[in-house]
């Protein structure tokens, strides 16, 4: 405790004699520290759950009752965010975009610590899943807070928000480069040395707590390669196109599971129980999906693919190198289901590592076929880990990210010109078919994704409901003329909504309208509004995106639009007033 009353004094103190360049700095450091320790505690707790229950000196029974970890891990996940996380886990970039975009960069403070807690015990216990985006989440809601706690403004939020989010990703891979460079092509759309520099700080502390603390077994690294051949470049060509090719695989075979899992009208446990009965069938035909199924992928960068058959129903068929190589195929195929199973059937974990876990699947499967057929004497390992890149990038739309990961995991940049070869032809494929990633195309479907457009960023940033206009005067039906020129003379609008007892709209007036009549007093009792009003060419509901809201705009050529919620009248928006709140946001800066 006094360690803590120390600290906040300290920090208080530097916030009150510092600038706020030299605070932010000073605070990317603390930001950096927090989330890279908390990435080296999340891998180092599952690394010693995984071995707990997987040493045989702890568990004297048969190898096929592993398979119900898998199923405890989940069920006790699902207990622990219904007990004391409110059913809420905010998973992935989707939750933490969202946030920055809806919610002024502010993300809950359990988030802080539930992703360790959820997520060490999904994957501890045998989950398809990776560790990365729980870090991610983790990080970034550990900078928020930080900002929040000293009441940063937002450009500096999302700046340690960021920086949190890439310790985090540095701390996992022991890689600072790529910790920069995914929070820059995922989180923040538009880059400048302000934000920069302070990524740079704790991407850099949070590899140094992983260089320091973590063993290297736990960590993933690779050191055998051979040189770069550049006769080899058409197969990186071709592994480019099927790396494309099978991230929008992964991409769309995800989201079909995803959505077939949201509308299972059962309880949660239920879900978790069939997404554990489902990992156990398929960790029996194929052990290498058991957690994270990082030893595989260095077991195929070391080319001995056969240990993939261990403990397997299958090892004792054939021995074969052709069935070995199809089982490395199926397995490729399979590793999505199993991982959209884990995470949507209740589980906590992400999709970095099992993308990672693809690629390596597919570089391996794509040579060794090559070099079965005898066309070609390819290097297994090189493709290996090139297409880990190619994966990585098609599915997160992170090319920069997938490039260097691989360059910073390998300890060189020899396969500099292959990895970007693979990562911009995956990239621009799954481009074609898929225009947002996984995370960002759930935004995108509710009209709230931030993207690297600013303008369209601060169009998205703007609520419906947030600039309704109130101030029209409401005619009933049945209001004659003579009222209705009343209701003029003393207001400033040119425009009347004409609403029913209900406050149903039934139609509007303008000015327009009744600028030939409004002087003509032998019709001011004879004429209804009813008979004035007409229909409005669109409504817009006070939930809908500003994208929805412009179109409408642009295809009526409408000034002003009614509001309507649940059949309810609720005011107007004016194209005006969107136009004023689009610029106090420019004005402002509250865009990143």
């Amino acid at each position: 405790m006094k360690f803590l009353r120390f600290y906040e004094y300290f920090v208080n103190w530097l916030h009150a004699k510092l600038t706020k360049r030299q605070f932010l700095i000073v605070a990317s450091m603390f930001v950096g520290l927090t989330a890279g320790l908390a990435a080296v505690a999340l891998k180092t707790t599952v690394h010693y759950i995984h071995y707990w229950i997987t040493d045989d000196h702890h568990f004297q029974f048969q190898y096929y009752l592993y398979l119900a970890f898998p199923t405890i891990g989940l069920l006790l996940t699902v207990y622990i965010v219904r007990k004391f996380f409110h059913g809420k886990q905010g998973r992935g970039t989707a939750n933490i975009l969202h946030s920055i975009l809806r919610k002024s960069a502010v993300l809950p403070r359990d988030q802080m610590y539930s992703h360790l807690i959820t997520s060490s015990i999904t994957v501890g216990f045998g989950g398809s899943a990776g560790l990365e985006s729980p870090m991610v989440t983790t990080g970034a809601s550990i900078g928020s807070n930080f900002a929040r706690t000293y009441h940063l403004h937002y450009k500096d939020r999302v700046i340690l928000l960021a920086s949190g989010a890439a310790a985090g990703i540095a701390a996992a891979f022991d890689s600072p480069i790529t910790g920069v460079l995914f929070a820059l092509e995922v989180l923040i759309a538009d880059v400048s040395i302000t934000a920069f520099i302070p990524l740079i700080i704790a991407a850099a502390i949070g590899a140094l707590c992983s260089k320091i603390i973590l063993k290297e077994g736990i960590l993933i690294s690779f050191s055998k390669q051979l040189p770069f051949n550049y006769e080899n470049v058409p197969f990186y060509i071709i592994l480019g196109i099927l790396a494309g090719l099978v991230s929008v695989y992964y991409t769309r075979l995800f989201t079909w599971i995803e959505e077939f899992f949201a509308k299972r009208k059962t309880k949660y446990y239920k879900n978790a129980l069939l997404g554990g009965c489902i990992l156990a069938a398929l960790i029996l035909l194929f052990p290498s999906l058991f957690s994270e199924g990082y030893s595989s992928i260095k077991n195929l960068a070391a080319s001995k693919p056969e240990d993939l058959l261990k403990n397997s129903l299958l090892a004792n068929i054939s021995s074969n190198p052709w069935f070995i190589l199809f089982f490395v195929g199926l397995v490729m195929m399979v590793k999505v289901i199993a991982t959209s199973v884990t995470i949507n059937s209740g589980g906590n974990g992400g999709n970095f590592a099992p993308s990672l876990f693809v690629g390596a699947y597919l570089g391996f499967f794509f040579s060794r076929l090559m070099n079965l057929l005898g066309i070609v004497n390819l290097p297994e390992s090189n493709f290996t880990l090139v297409a880990m890149s190619g994966i990585l990038s098609g599915i997160f739309h992170a090319p920069l990210t997938g490039i260097f990961l691989i360059a910073e995991i390998t300890g060189g940049y020899d396969l500099m010109i292959p990895l970007m070869l693979v990562s911009a032809i995956s990239f621009t494929i799954v481009k074609y078919f898929e225009p947002y990633s996984m995370d960002a195309k759930k935004l995108a479907r509710k009209g709230h994704l931030l993207t690297h457009d600013k303008d369209k960023s601060i169009l998205s940033s703007l609520k419906a409901g947030a600039i309704v206009e109130t101030g029209f005067h409401e005619v009933s039906p049945d209001s004659k003329l003579r009222a209705l020129v009343d209701i003029v003379a003393h207001s400033s609008r040119n425009i009347f909504p004409v609403v029913d007892p209900k406050g149903q709209l039934l139609g509007i007036i303008t000015l327009d309208n009744i600028r030939e009549i409004m002087f003509k007093t032998d019709l001011y009792d004879k004429i209804l509004a009813k008979e004035l009003m007409r229909i409005p060419p669109a409504t817009i509901s006070s939930d809908e995106s500003m994208h929805a809201v412009m179109k409408k705009f642009d295809e009526t050529g409408a000034w002003n639009l009614p509001v309507i919620d649940q059949e309810v009248y609720k005011g107007f928006i004016s194209k005006s007033s969107v136009f004023s709140n689009y610029r106090q946001v420019l004005k402002k800066g509250n865009l990143r």
